[in-house]
């Protein structure tokens, strides 16, 4: 897991610090740096920021203002915080805002590598609580309920009176028409690419004008529905 993150700091040997700290680590990726909060709000409220690494005594503002855009805008997805600073009287109100970590400047290699840990332990956390209780459907094969885990699912073929259901792991065979089986399935995430095939479109890998290729294999594409596999997938992507 690799977090995508932004500096604010208006010191420019502090921020040169900063930044040196974040290449050398292994799981964080900078997208921005910025010296004021104005330029920080900008570019957070039109984009997604796992971490900021931010100085809170900024000459122009408080830097707390940046942190006050998710209070504005809850819909934007609150990002993990760790604040440095020279000056320590800000720690209480900082957690108030629920940062990860506040780190005294010139900030320690090894207390920087901490707080960053502290970030990816609560992303992965939350990663696996999704994808446990991701969306789901559930189908009967073999005389059995079982839940399946929309994410898992590759493509579904028809097989007489039944259809086979491909997952990740293994595939299960289930007393369904292809249409019936169909509306079981979220739109815009599945199409029916075939008479005898409907696929995930994330997982798709590659199409040419005869087939679609999942993990190696190769799905028959009906050349009726291939604008709108094109189509479909321009969406998934976007």
């Amino acid at each position: 897991m690799t977090l995508n993150c932004i500096i604010v700091d208006d010191n420019s040997t502090q921020r040169l610090a900063t930044l040196r700290q974040i290449s050398n680590h292994p799981y964080l990726n900078l997208i921005g740096k910025y010296t004021t909060a104005a330029e920080a709000k900008k570019f957070l409220l039109n984009n997604r920021v796992d971490l900021i690494i931010m100085e809170v005594n900024l000459s122009i503002s408080d830097g707390f203002e940046i942190l006050d855009i998710y209070k504005i805008s809850p819909e934007n997805s609150s990002p993990y915080v760790i604040i440095t600073s020279e000056d320590t009287s800000h720690a209480f109100r900082a957690f108030e805002y629920n940062v990860i970590d506040y780190l005294e400047k010139p900030v320690n290699k090894n207390r920087f590598s901490e707080a960053v840990s502290k970030a990816l332990l609560d992303a992965k956390m939350k990663e696996n609580y999704q994808d446990y209780d991701g969306e789901h459907i559930f189908v009967k094969s073999d005389l059995k309920k079982r839940k399946i885990y929309i994410n898992e699912i590759k493509w579904i073929e028809a097989l007489g009176d039944y259809v086979k259901l491909i997952t990740n792991n293994k595939s299960f065979v289930i007393l369904s028409t292809m249409k019936a089986f169909e509306h079981e399935l979220p739109k815009g995430l599945f199409l029916r690419i075939h008479k005898s095939y409907i696929v995930n479109l994330k997982k798709v890998e590659r199409y040419d004008s005869k087939h679609v290729e999942i993990e190696k294999t190769k799905l028959p594409l009906s050349r009726t529905r291939k604008t709108q596999l094109s189509q479909a997938l321009d969406v998934i992507v976007n």
